[in-house]
């Protein structure tokens, strides 16, 4: 790949997980990967400063700003990011340039808090308003009526001014996120992915109810503006704060040379796996405000300040167990129990080992010590094993040469190192098969819960997906026995399974869990071939003319339609009156065959979603990002950096209104 077209591809990608983070509070991605790109981008502006536009990711701040909790309010003064770095050298040269610039400067060494940017203004000592990030430069969004029941926040000062405007961190501690995810589960609702997520959707949150139960907290790092009092120094605004019951970052540290800035950070990086709350770096900044209104700041950071980010965290950890199981497709899986470790703000305790050749790789067993982390702070993971604290006796693990749960001896798949089960009839096997059928992106049968399916499976009521469809024949021995609960829960699974039967016939084909065939495939494999026995006699090469169908995922579905067991568990399915068909909805057509939309910021009318289904049902495609495959970017209110690179490439941009003539026509 040229170096032009890894910029633009960079840029895109950046610009996505941007807008992941910033303005959906769902990154897919760790703040470590992230900084990884933006480095690599920043190395290539340097090498070729002839690619810098005005909305490269450089060369901007933060996301959008929204609607979702409250107007939006223009900024008093920008929400600046800060210039990250990564190695003792970096932080010597910034300490050691402020030192050139000014006479003895004081420099601030203080946590820096993985939450969501609040600045809070206040009126003669009143609260008047709070409002978020937003776009960094221009407009944050009023969350003055959730930033109240934050107990951190306080509405009234002691010593009020004619006004004072701070920045600070909402986040969640460790133990409020726990207890939000406990009732997320108990509600039957999704969880959050960390405190930080959680923390920016509940801040957003309309209803206030939900925002005070849920706990946040917030830290206040900096003095913004002030009227009627003089600050000399960070410090001093941070002692004005403290008197009015305001929490502040604590701990921090003043320092005055470069290896004093330095411990100040490692004792950071040591203190912050006890902490209770997550942070993501540390953050130097000069003391003194005079200085800082010398340097001032570029578009996008202040000169006087800079956050170094810890490399990813390690702990030691003693194996405790190695459990093996099976997955649905037979595939024989060893995960490591170990000593629960905190590891980014989340407590550890499992762990894959994948397979034989990885166990022997590393030489691991039972009762070793070894170093864990988490890849891209995300994914639990092994190193390797700490050999100097091996005790005696430990050996090395290896896995069973028959399947655990049916005892059929183990075979290892051609030219990979995975050992599978060959049993078809395996009940761990089967009972995957099942939860996936069942699953809201495929069949969609609401009620059958995981515990429901095993104890089916265990019974001998289903020994594949077809005999889902005649549960209703062992009605009163089910209800005799209690498998699913008495009549009335009985009886309401038995009528979700009933009407499951309806379904679209890309459901049930994703249902069938055929490998490299997820939600997306089904759909283009359906419309192109209408019917499930249609698809059953496709060739490899029919397939693959489908888009987003390639010769693995083809050989696939022909080798799942080949086989005997499959085709009886078709035709029992067909008997039974499940759907075989694509269900063509109504309104429907081809008018946007061929063409990729990307749908960003607030229509007047429809919502994403339904935006999106209107794309999809004319035969259209629905993309997050932008890139020159875009045929139109579908704009509403506040459409933020998808639409400036839309326009950087040349996309065609329409309106809601535009959209809907064009769908019409």
């Amino acid at each position: 790949m040229n170096p032009r077209d890894r910029y633009e591809e960079l840029t895109n990608i950046i610009n996505y997980h941007i807008d992941r983070y910033y303005n959906q509070d769902n990154p897919e991605i760790t703040d470590h990967e992230y900084d990884q790109l933006m480095g690599e981008l920043k190395e290539m502006e340097r090498e070729h400063p002839e690619y810098i536009t005005p909305d490269s990711p450089t060369q901007r701040v933060g996301g959008s700003a929204k609607r979702e909790a409250g107007v939006l309010v223009r900024h008093n003064v920008p929400m600046l990011s800060l210039q990250d770095v990564f190695s003792k050298e970096e932080v010597f040269e910034f300490v050691e340039d402020m030192q050139k610039q000014f006479s003895e400067p004081e420099f601030v060494v203080e946590y820096k808090i993985d939450g969501l940017s609040l600045v809070l203004r206040y009126e003669e000592g009143i609260l008047k308003l709070a409002e978020t990030r937003g776009d960094g430069i221009n407009f944050g969004e009023d969350v003055t009526a959730n930033a109240k029941v934050i107990k951190d926040v306080k509405r009234k000062l002691k010593e009020p001014l004619p006004y004072l405007e701070v920045r600070g961190e909402v986040y969640m501690t460790n133990k409020d996120f726990e207890k939000v995810n406990e009732r997320q589960e108990l509600a039957g609702k999704r969880t959050f992915a960390n405190p930080r997520n959680c923390a920016a959707g509940t801040l957003r949150q309309l209803d206030t109810s939900v925002t005070k139960e849920r706990g946040l907290s917030m830290f206040v790092f900096n003095v913004q503006q002030v009227r009627g009092a003089e600050f000399e120094t960070h410090t001093q605004g941070y002692e004005y704060l403290k008197r009015q019951g305001v929490p502040v970052i604590e701990d921090y540290r003043v320092c005055h040379t470069e290896q004093e800035v330095w411990e100040a950070i490692c004792a950071i990086g040591e203190n912050r796996g006890s902490l209770p709350y997550d942070i993501d770096g540390a953050v130097v900044k000069l003391n003194r405000i005079a200085d800082r209104e010398i340097l001032g700041a570029t578009s996008k950071v202040p000169r006087w300040a800079v956050a170094y980010k810890y490399p990813p965290e390690e702990k030691e950890a003693k194996i405790l167990d190695i459990e093996v199981s099976v997955g649905r497709t037979g595939r024989i899986t060893p995960t490591a129990v170990f000593e629960p470790v905190r590891l980014c703000g989340t407590s550890v305790s499992r762990a894959t080992l994948h397979n034989q050749d990885f166990i022997d790789q590393l030489d691991v067993g039972i009762g070793d010590y070894v170093r864990v982390y988490k890849s891209g702070e995300i994914i639990p993971k092994i190193r390797e094993v700490v050999k100097e604290r091996r005790e005696a006796g430990v050996q090395r693990f290896h896995l069973p040469d028959v399947c655990p749960v049916c005892g059929t001896k183990t075979v290892r798949e051609k030219d990979t190192a995975d050992l599978k089960c060959p049993s078809p009839s395996c009940p761990s096997q089967i009972e995957r098969r099942i939860i996936n059928f069942v699953s809201r992106d495929a069949m969609d049968i609401k009620g059958f819960g995981t515990v429901y399916i095993e104890d089916l499976v265990r019974r001998g009521f289903i020994k594949d997906i077809a005999d889902i469809f005649v549960l209703k024949n062992h009605r009163q021995q089910m209800i005799e026995e209690g498998v699913i609960g008495k009549e009335k829960n009985t009886d309401k699974l038995l009528d979700a399974i009933e009407g499951a039967k309806q379904r679209d016939a890309y459901q049930l084909l994703t249902g069938f869990g055929i490998p490299n065939v997820g939600k997306a495939a089904a759909k283009a494999v359906m419309k192109r071939f209408e019917t499930i026995e249609n698809l059953s006699r496709a060739t490899v090469e029919q397939l693959v003319e489908v888009q987003d169908i390639g010769e693995v995922s083809a050989g696939c579905i022909r080798s799942f339609f080949e086989d005997e067991s499959n085709q009886q568990m078709i035709a029992r399915l067909r008997e039974e009156g499940v759907n075989m068909s694509r269900i063509v909805q109504e309104g429907s057509s081809e008018r946007l065959s061929g063409m990729t939309f990307v749908i960003t910021g607030t229509l007047p009318n429809l919502d994403r979603k339904q935006a999106a289904e209107m794309v999809e049902i004319n035969g259209g495609k629905v993309s997050g990002s932008v890139s020159k495959k875009t045929t139109y970017l579908l704009a509403g209110e506040n459409a933020g950096s998808k639409l400036t690179r839309a326009e950087a490439l040349g996309i065609p941009i329409i309106s809601e209104a535009e959209f809907i003539e064009m769908v019409k026509e």
